[in-house]
């Protein structure tokens, strides 16, 4: 029972202070093509929220996405799903910093987000983890 309390009050805790945070204001961001051909995008994700959430990047164009988490201790990951535009990737977060590197194929919008729920509370995207990236000719 003892036990049982003590994870009781550890997600209360958590959820609590996790509902305290300040989320920046919705940015976006549009990459220009450096001088080697990459396009760079340098997004944190924070308590249920990433910065900035919408980024614009030229289709057919390599792009280096450097992320990583910031504050709490909650586990946060970065899921996008386009296969149709050859984007499909999971990474799970942490303050160290991960780079991802892909190419978009086809012009579109689509969205990513964290996938992480606890229990019965609201998904790590109800709560504010999303975002989208926009593919523009």
């Amino acid at each position: 029972m003892k036990y049982l309390l003590n994870i009781l009050s550890i997600v209360l805790f958590m959820a609590g202070a996790a509902m305290a945070e300040d989320k920046p204001a919705v940015k976006r961001f549009v990459a220009t093509i450096d001088k080697d051909g990459y396009q760079r995008v340098e997004m944190t994700a924070g308590e249920y929220y990433f910065d900035p959430a919408v980024v614009v990047v030229k289709v057919n164009v390599p792009v280096e996405l450097i992320i990583k988490k910031v504050g709490g201790i909650t586990p946060h990951n970065f899921v996008i799903k386009a296969p149709e535009a050859d984007i499909d990737f999971k990474i799970d977060l942490s303050s160290e910093a991960k780079k991802i590197s892909f190419m978009a194929t086809k012009a579109g919008t689509y969205p990513f987000e964290c996938t992480n729920k606890l229990l019965f509370f609201k998904s790590h995207k109800e709560r504010g983890m999303h975002g989208m990236l926009e593919v523009v000719e």
